[in-house]
């Protein structure tokens, strides 16, 4: 299966560099909404026969144009929600608190899936909510899925998932809103990540996520 892993367009709280990953969570803004738009021309080349959104608005609203372009009715599925801030919600993500969501989810994506996020889920929680659901899509038989979810999350199931995507390549790679994760295998074979935000995957391996942009981490 070829599997498309889409952030979702800006939001208010994009902007605003804030922890947000409570469900329902803001719309877009009027630049989401043009990210948004863009898609269906963006992913013209994928013949995608599946469309899976989080519980979150705004995956659901970025989701709309290229359902409305590909005849495509949108799965919900709450697996596919951003890594729970928890005590750490709506708090700045560019401070101590947001390095400290940051080491948690690429601690998780490193092995240690026991530990758990300040009030939130811990990492075998996470992982587990978002393997559920691409197994459900890699059972459906379709050849290519997109899947509108979140920025950290993305990076998190990549980073333990794809057998050549480790931590410092996912951690030192923010996703930009509607950037694109490809991905290519089975939740029986394993994955391997084909391109990253357009660029062909080669893990750097070389920096962690100390000093990382987390502003634009969880979304």
């Amino acid at each position: 299966m070829r599997l498309l892993l889409i952030r979702h367009g800006q939001t208010p709280t994009n902007v605003d560099f804030l922890l947000d990953t409570a469900v329902p969570g803001p719309g877009l803004t009027e630049l989401g909404e043009r990210q948004a738009a863009a898609l269906p021309a963006a992913l013209a080349d994928e013949d995608i026969e599946l469309l899976y959104v989080s519980t979150l608005t705004r995956t659901q609203l970025t989701a709309a144009p290229l359902a409305a372009a590909r005849g495509l009715v949108p799965v919900v599925r709450g697996g596919l929600r951003e890594v729970f801030a928890g005590d750490l919600e709506l708090l700045p993500g560019h401070s101590e608190h947001g390095q400290e969501y940051m080491r948690t989810v690429f601690a998780w994506a490193a092995g240690d899936t026991a530990l758990r996020m300040p009030g939130g889920e811990d990492g075998a929680e996470t992982l587990s909510r978002y393997d559920a659901v691409i197994a459900e899509a890699a059972a459906s038989g379709a050849r290519t899925v997109a899947v509108i979810s979140h920025g950290a999350v993305i990076r998190l199931w990549t980073a333990a998932r794809a057998d050549n995507v480790d931590v410092p390549f996912a951690a030192a790679r923010p996703l930009d809103n509607t950037g694109v994760v490809v991905l290519e295998g089975s939740p029986a074979d394993g994955w391997k990540a084909v391109s990253w935000q357009g660029a062909v995957v080669e893990p750097a391996g070389e920096s962690g996520p100390a000093g990382e942009r987390v502003e634009s981490a969880a979304e």
